[in-house]
């Protein structure tokens, strides 16, 4: 390492009990998407005062903190604000239920950590083109109901990467550098790379019948509730025609189901999610779906509403790029790379910005339980907070010293399937659809 690499890694070690402590306070008081005010509050002190040109209010919380000549290639490092939803979990919020059960709290406390690192002059002066610290909202899933309101507010995409693409805020982006803790299982400390990793899309069905006396007369209603689950059993039976290389998932919740025992049930509200590893396949899968809808519906002699819930686009798998690589072997970390095949079966909006940018990813340990589970905790803050903070502030600095040759031979290989402007066109048109 130079001397501009030490002096990060003894930065990062200077202030490692701030970043600890900034870590541990989010994990005490989570938030759900578009509502971590506290989080964000929090974040932009911090980025205020170490003396980035900071943003705020960004898709309702979003902070962005920035650095750098405004030419050169943009380094967008991202940390992820919201909890999940885990009403058992110990630290879970009293009201919302809403609980850091997936570590974005880890992430934050690497993107911080980082930000005192290039806060420095010294580092600063070493260094070409920008770097954007944005903390991010909502990149869990945003309820159907929770929709409306937020597009009274203004957001009309729903999640926080998403919108804030069609906001432009990654308009000045070259790069984007991610972490997580491992999501899949991984023996070493570090995974670095990016797996492919389905996407997925969504959407809230209201199956219209008739009601009629359940007892007197039920021949002469249009039971919403049989349209239902016979829609579901076509897509249980379906599930033969899924191509195990497809990694197809199939998800329903019924919201509703009628109002009262004694009528046949008049209408009936069901959330259906389709996961798969690309865009077509997720569509051809949509298209049986409806059919199995549609069928159903004409069988009885309802009618079928669809509203679409947007989600997330698949990550385009990335190999780990060499910088990463030399990073992970200066701080001699325990880690392995991702390999073609490799595969997470969840979903993250992460893809949306993989279909847009090149996305330098790792992954790392320092938990113990179940990701979005009650016993989900941080167990080993050196390798949850500090070394994350390291690997992503070492990553950076390689690509950006030298002018900036390193990311700027990312930049140039990378061929990205949508522009800003395509992907917002792409968003708009699936939410059109009925």
């Amino acid at each position: 390492m130079d001397r501009t690499e030490q002096r990060i890694l003894e930065l990062i070690d200077q202030n490692r009990d701030r970043i600890i402590a900034f870590a541990e306070d989010i994990a005490a008081h989570p938030e759900p998407g578009f509502e971590e005010n506290r989080t964000a509050a929090k974040t932009e002190t911090l980025l205020k005062e170490l003396g980035y040109d900071v943003s705020a209010g960004l898709a309702l919380t979003g902070v962005k903190g920035q650095w750098g000549a405004e030419k050169g290639p943009n380094l967008t490092i991202i940390g992820e604000l919201d909890a999940i939803g885990c009403k058992t979990h110990p630290m879970a919020d009293p009201v919302t239920g809403a609980a850091h059960a997936c570590g974005h709290h880890a992430q934050m406390a690497a993107m911080m950590g980082a930000a005192f690192a290039f806060a420095d002059p010294e580092v600063q002066k070493a260094l070409a083109g920008s770097l954007t610290f944005l903390a991010v909202p909502a990149e869990e899933y945003i309820d159907a109901d929770k929709r409306p309101v937020l597009r009274e507010k203004g957001v009309k995409f729903a999640s926080g990467k998403s919108e804030l693409i069609r906001r432009g805020v990654f308009d000045r982006t070259d790069i984007v550098m991610t972490t997580h803790v491992h999501m899949v299982p991984v023996e070493e400390d570090f995974y670095l790379g990016n797996p492919a990793c389905n996407g997925y899309t969504a959407e809230r069905v209201t199956v219209r019948g008739k009601a009629a006396h359940a007892a007197v007369d039920p021949w002469n209603g249009v039971n919403a509730l049989s349209i239902a689950t016979s829609a579901i059993q076509m897509m249980g039976l379906m599930r033969e025609t899924f191509r195990e290389e497809d990694h197809v998932r199939l998800h329903n919740v019924i919201r509703k189901a009628g109002d009262v025992l004694n009528s046949v049930p008049d209408e009936a509200v069901i959330e259906t999610k389709v996961r798969a590893a690309s865009l077509e396949k997720i569509q051809e899968i949509r298209e049986k779906v409806h059919r199995a809808y549609d069928g159903a519906a004409y069988a009885f002699g309802g009618k079928i509403e669809r509203e679409v819930l947007q989600g997330y686009m698949p990550i385009l798998p990335r190999e780990a790029d060499e910088v990463l690589v030399e990073a992970a072997r200066e701080l001699g970390l325990s880690f392995r790379t991702v390999k073609p095949g490799d595969f997470n079966n969840a979903c993250t909006d992460v893809g949306d910005l993989s279909q847009l940018f090149p996305v330098v990813n790792f992954t790392f340990k320092g938990f113990e339980g179940r990701l979005h589970g009650a016993d989900f905790k941080i167990t080993d803050p050196e390798t949850a907070y500090i070394l994350p903070a390291k690997l992503l502030a070492l990553t950076a600095c390689k690509l950006l010293k030298n002018g900036g040759g390193k990311a700027q031979e990312i930049k140039n290989s990378y061929k990205p399937v949508f522009d800003v402007r395509g992907y917002v066109r792409y968003v708009e048109e699936l939410l059109s659809e009925k």
